[in-house]
């Protein structure tokens, strides 16, 4: 987990936050909220068609210990996935999550008008993925330094997040777009791309499947071609024998 050098996305997008983040902390209270009222994902903007805001609502945060988490977990958990899959693949898995989880925001409370800002939601299917590919790794939960597999730790946070969105709990932490992070990755692994070593797709085995069907489908049709003619051409002999 981390350590090593940067990946190239992993840098980029911690770099963007943390200038973003800056924006808004240095550009005052008017001027961070005009930023996350223009760029925070508001369902009811974005179903008049604000669907930048799908993207944007990423880049924001809502104070030091939120974005201190997201990047946090971004450095530990994403470097080595974006290492496995190369920069692209991570960078088209990371707002896959992120635009999925305003999805479902979206969907959860289609009449709000309260900005939802923040990676969380990128952040948690990050989780969930590292928690597929690697899931006997053993992590330190914080902040009890209590030694627990990944594959319990993203169990538990994906639980906490499930009840969490239905109870109406939560200090207005944006508990849809976690889960719906989590859902997102969740579809996209199982869906179509590699995750385990070695392992195949479904998408590619369906690709595979598709083109063996496509190359038997040609054969036979080679084959009825072949037979007609072999059997026009054993006429012939049969007529050019009988006539002589």
């Amino acid at each position: 987990m981390g350590g090593g050098n940067l990946p190239y996305a992993i840098k980029i997008i911690l770099i963007v936050n943390a200038v973003v983040y800056v924006l808004q902390s240095l550009g005052g209270t008017a001027f961070s909220q005009s930023l996350i009222t223009s760029f925070g994902l508001t369902p009811a903007a974005v179903l008049r068609l604000a669907i930048w805001q799908l993207v944007t609502y990423i880049f924001l945060h809502g104070g030091f210990f939120h974005i201190l988490f997201n990047m946090f977990a971004l450095y530990m958990f994403g470097g080595e996935l974006e290492r496995t899959w190369g920069t692209r693949e991570f960078v088209k898995f990371f707002f896959v999550c992120g635009i999925g989880a305003g999805i479902v925001s979206v969907i959860a409370d289609p009449g709000s008008t309260i900005p939802t800002i923040g990676a969380s939601g990128s952040i948690y299917g990050i989780l969930l993925a590292y928690g597929m590919m690697f899931p006997n790794r053993t992590i330190l939960l914080f902040p009890f330094m209590i030694p627990v597999k990944v594959k319990y730790y993203v169990m538990f946070i994906g639980g906490m997040a499930f009840l969490s969105s239905f109870s109406g709990g939560g200090g207005g932490i944006a508990h849809f777009a976690h889960l719906g992070g989590m859902i997102f990755a969740y579809i996209y692994l199982k869906g179509g791309k590699r995750y385990l070593k070695g392992g195949q797709s479904y998408g590619s085995r369906l690709r595979t499947y598709y083109g063996q069907w496509k190359r038997a489908r040609l054969r036979r049709k080679f084959e009825v071609y072949y037979n007609k003619k072999q059997a026009e051409r054993q006429k012939d002999d049969d007529d050019f024998r009988w006539k002589n």
